[in-house]
């Protein structure tokens, strides 16, 4: 089963599309949205919660692994298969 994903993006955000097809490409069908332009609320909660003001910012289940560069890091250094495949 793969780890539960959040994601919080902006309608046009070309990072965002980047980590989507990344995530896709590791078989997560599934990514929970928290679009942030359309609510300056949740734009605030993404920043206190994070400590970053820029999208996408990425949950893998309980863990933030920051943004598109930070999760592509991840990939190429073998740890993000293990993030999201915790039960593996």
């Amino acid at each position: 089963m793969k780890a539960h994903v959040v994601m919080y993006t902006t309608a046009v955000c070309p990072y965002c599309t980047m980590a989507e097809r990344l995530l896709k490409s590791k078989g997560v069908d599934d990514i929970e949205k928290i679009r942030v332009d359309l609510d300056p609320g949740m734009r605030e909660a993404m920043m206190k919660k994070t400590g970053r003001r820029t999208v996408p910012q990425i949950y893998i289940g309980d863990t933030h692994v920051g943004g598109f560069d930070d999760i592509s890091a991840l990939d190429r250094a073998g740890k993000l298969d293990p993030l999201l495949n915790p039960l593996e």
